[in-house]
């Protein structure tokens, strides 16, 4: 396969401002992915966004960019990626782009795209925007240029597709839920959805001023919410992140339970309902805990490299239904097509309905490993993967674990981050381990 330019696992991203985050490179991108869609027999796309302040700036060029290339675009508004991926099947558009950074700062911004079923491009459409890039921006005809209709009752529709998710003989009535929504995409989507289907919510993080995105709260920072339910006495906490496709838990005790619980609360539930089918899929970021616990329980479980579209990847190659990244991506393909922090808090409700347990109670079942993640930055002029003295010490450290946990040093696929994860059965040993590798991974830098 060719190298990649821009697109990096999530879509392309970048800091706001510097290419290719630009207005000019936005507009040439949205015509050359017109271009290339259009030649697949695309007539429409929808845009959809988060609450960054730069996304009505990429929202304008994107919209001129289809529209030279003589594709429709239904403009969302701010819209959580998975509705827009769920929106596109509905509205038999034949793609969906989000323009959204996800858990990252206000600064920076991205664009991603979903085919009409819902799912991201496949390789080889984004390479073939990619060779697109390289010719000139041209414009169609003024006949034939795109037309563009904003969408009014679109977060209403995809409300309602959420609480259709859950069981309709079930209700969230004395329930106290604390809703974290990051200041992002789902401010005005997540309260309402638990809400109406019965719970007590109290609202964290739900005013977005288009600077606030990921500040402090949601699914990348869990101080304030835990803190929170407690001091409500609520039963339990959701924590999504920026653009809603991360989910975040905390039970009643102020304990955060992160994606690995999350999909294994889920699992659990699924194989005393029989709905499962076949196994999980997590990542090499997911905890060994996991691995240990699905196995107790007689589920098959496989990693995938880090990044959801390669959890989606294995998913269909083995032909199941469920997988997660430990940082809250959580794919349940029994209720959306990607990743839905929302719907698979839906998922986790159910289980504590129908099971009348708390959230405590049902992830008793997994026992996490110690897992230290140390990230370093670098400048990305060089790789400090390939460097000798990285080498000896990722050595130094298996054989030390000696079998008894893992080491896993890889490229951020959003940030220019080297991530350091050990894992072992002794927390302060992980974290010593951990950090005489990031700190060889720092000199090499």
């Amino acid at each position: 396969m060719s190298a990649r330019r821009y697109f990096g696992t999530d879509g392309v991203r970048g800091l706001v401002g510097q290419y290719p985050i630009t207005p000019t490179f936005v507009m040439k991108l949205g015509y050359a992915a017109g271009k290339v869609l259009a030649a697949q027999g695309t007539k429409k796309v929808l845009i959809g966004k988060d609450t960054r302040i730069s996304g009505y700036m990429l929202e304008s060029a994107l919209e001129a960019g289809f529209s030279a290339a003589g594709v429709d675009i239904g403009l969302l508004g701010p819209m959580p990626t998975p509705g827009i991926a769920y929106l596109t099947k509905t509205f038999r558009a034949e793609a969906g782009i989000v323009i959204s950074a996800s858990h990252n700062p206000y600064y920076d911004n991205g664009i991603k795209f979903f085919s009409q079923d819902g799912q991201k491009l496949p390789d080889s459409v984004e390479l073939a925007i990619e060779a697109e890039l390289d010719n000139d921006m041209g414009c169609v005809d003024s006949a034939d240029l795109g037309k563009a209709t904003r969408i009014d009752d679109a977060a209403g529709r995809y409300i309602e597709f959420c609480k259709g998710q859950f069981p309709s003989d079930l209700s969230l009535n004395g329930l106290k839920i604390v809703v974290d929504c990051a200041h992002g995409a789902t401010y005005h989507i997540a309260p309402s959805v638990f809400k109406e289907l019965g719970a007590e919510v109290i609202e964290l993080a739900a005013k977005p001023n288009g600077t606030n995105i990921n500040d402090g709260c949601g699914a990348t920072s869990m101080a304030m919410i835990s803190k929170a339910v407690v001091e409500h006495n609520a039963d339990l906490g959701i924590a999504l992140d920026g653009d809603g496709d991360r989910l975040m838990m905390v039970d009643h005790t102020g304990y955060v339970v992160d994606g690995d619980e999350v999909v294994f609360v889920i699992a659990s539930h699924d194989i005393t309902s029989g709905r499962m089918r076949g196994g999980v899929v997590g990542t090499l970021m997911s905890n060994m805990g996991l691995e240990l616990a699905l196995a107790d329980l007689g589920v098959p479980f496989a990693r995938s490299n880090v990044g959801d579209r390669y959890v989606m990847e294995m998913l269909k190659k083995n032909n199941w239904r469920l997988g997660a990244e430990n940082s809250g991506h959580v794919i349940n393909l029994n209720h959306t097509s990607t990743g839905d922090g929302i719907v698979a808090a839906l998922n986790v409700l159910t289980a504590v309905c129908q099971n009348n347990k708390t959230l405590f109670e049902l992830r008793q079942g997994m026992t996490k490993l110690p897992q230290i993640l140390v990230n370093v930055r670098f400048s990305g002029d060089n790789d400090p993967l390939t460097t000798e003295p990285v080498g000896a010490a990722v050595h130094q450290v298996n054989e030390t674990l000696a079998g008894r946990g893992r080491v896993l040093l890889r490229k951020s696929g959003t940030e220019p981050l080297i991530r350091v994860m050990v894992e072992g059965p002794e927390l302060e040993e992980v974290t010593n381990l951990a950090n005489k590798i990031a700190d060889a991974v720092k000199l090499a830098c």
